[in-house]
């Protein structure tokens, strides 16, 4: 929707209310399949998607309570956005018992304890969305300290927290505020006022305002951005389609999307079936693009098959790099997999590699352990001797018992499970000329994975 309203016409387009705990629970990924920006919760579910095209006009919305963990959260995003603005105006009850949106309007010290350490935190500007108080005084005292942290912009949605939308937007408050900051003014909270294109300028100068902010509006035609006049409803939800399409929305969020865009006309046969539908196909062969969809499903497949066979040789080539420098390092080393059914508790590799310290004086292990995607490999240093095992694991804890089964085995006070008492203590000689296909048939364990962000 946000790359539809810029489409059509849109200076600044926000993101949803991003809470910060649920963004910092997430994962960056750079989805290459549809050269996207993916912040991955850890259910693998999709917070927050972006892609370079809307970049340059793109504020992400964030709700908090927390100085620290609003900018821990901003960081993550500040380079990915072109802005960060503060919701401190949402009314609902979820945001005012977080201590968040609405709430924060009775609170100034928090305020600006929080804008405060994001403008001198973030090298991306910082704005700040608010309801008016019942008091103009109160209401003028607030953004007078807003204004003092260093915000880029504020907007101002000219309702209090227990009004609704069938309650007058006060502009004169607005207005007021304009007249009293020098900082740019956002009006919002206009959607019963504006429903064409001229009456953003009528708006905007009945508030004072430098510009004007929408929602409803632009949720239930989108094309309301176009100077030219809106577009027929049929041809905007085409288009919304298209974008879903083309950035692999979710069934769910499409389906709201269009469900707000219809209205009334869910009531109709076609929007009847909207209503029942739960997958992306039969959404699509409503408009007439279910071909559209599954060309797009069969080049999201082919490009992750594509990635997929990629990735996993740069993983190979990454453990034969790692086989290489470490050949170079002059390191003892074995081939051989470290399997925990095999052994006991007492005589873990790890644990004998300790008693055996114990019983010469020596200094402690120190065990050094590098991922690779998702497997590991440990090193150990005894006495300045270090060992390693050419095998990778799964987890950090087998990699340094692996790393301790190759010094108990070069050390001789374990055997090796192939050469018995026959220890090997010769050092890997890795030719310039890297045979990757040698080196797998010679045993080299690895986990390959696939790193694309499954889509939905």
């Amino acid at each position: 929707m946000r790359l539809l309203a810029l489409e059509f016409g849109a200076d600044i387009v926000y993101t949803e209310e991003i809470i910060d705990f649920r963004l910092l629970k997430c994962q960056r990924i750079e989805n290459r399949v549809l050269n996207t920006i993916d912040f991955i919760d850890e259910d693998q579910n999709i917070v927050f998607r972006t892609c370079a095209k809307e970049k340059p006009n793109l504020v992400l919305q964030l709700g908090t309570a927390s100085p620290e963990r609003a900018l821990k959260a901003a960081k993550m995003v500040e380079n990915d956005v072109s802005g960060i603005d503060v919701n401190m105006g949402c009314p609902k009850e979820f945001s005012i018992k977080g201590g968040m949106g609405a709430a924060l309007l009775t609170q100034p010290e928090k305020v600006k304890a929080i804008l405060t350490n994001l403008t001198q935190g973030l090298s991306c500007p910082v704005t700040c969305k608010i309801r008016v108080l019942p008091e103009l005084e109160k209401t003028l005292e607030l953004v007078k300290i807003i204004e003092s942290t260093g915000v880029a912009a504020i907007a101002v949605h000219g309702r209090t927290i227990t009004e609704r939308q069938q309650h007058k937007n006060r502009n004169y408050v607005i207005k007021a505020i304009s007249e009293a900051v020098s900082i740019p003014v956002i009006a919002n909270g206009g959607s019963s006022e504006i429903t064409c294109f001229d009456d953003f300028e009528t708006f905007r100068k009945a508030t004072g305002a430098s510009s004007v902010m929408i929602a409803r509006q632009a949720e239930w035609n989108c094309s309301i951005f176009r100077k030219n006049g809106k577009l027929p409803l049929d041809d905007v939800i085409e288009k919304y389609i298209k974008y879903a399409i083309e950035y692999d929305s979710n069934v769910w969020n499409t389906k709201y999307c269009i469900q707000q865009m219809l209205g009334s006309l869910q009531e109709s046969d076609r929007g009847k079936v909207l209503l029942s539908a739960q997958k992306m196909e039969i959404i699509c062969d409503l408009w007439n693009l279910g071909d559209l969809l599954k060309k797009k499903k069969q080049e999201i497949h082919s490009k992750s098959e594509k990635l997929k066979r990629l990735e996993d040789r740069d993983i190979e080539l990454q453990v034969a790099l790692k086989r290489r420098r470490i050949s170079d390092e002059n390191i003892h080393e074995v081939d051989v997999k470290f399997l925990r059914s095999n052994y006991g508790m007492d005589d873990l590799p790890k644990s004998v590699l300790w008693n055996w310290i114990l019983e010469n004086n020596f200094d402690k292990p120190v065990y050094k352990t590098d991922q690779y995607e998702k497997s590991f490999q440990s090193v150990v240093t005894i006495n300045g001797e270090r060992y390693t095992n050419r095998c990778l694991e799964k987890n950090k804890k087998n990699a340094e018992q692996a790393a301790a089964l190759a010094a108990v085995i070069i050390l001789g006070l374990m055997k090796h499970p192939k050469e018995d008492n026959k220890i090997s203590e010769k050092k890997l000689d890795v030719q310039d000329n890297l045979d990757l296909t040698h080196m797998e048939n010679n045993h080299i364990c690895h986990d390959s994975t696939n790193n694309v962000v499954p889509v939905r």
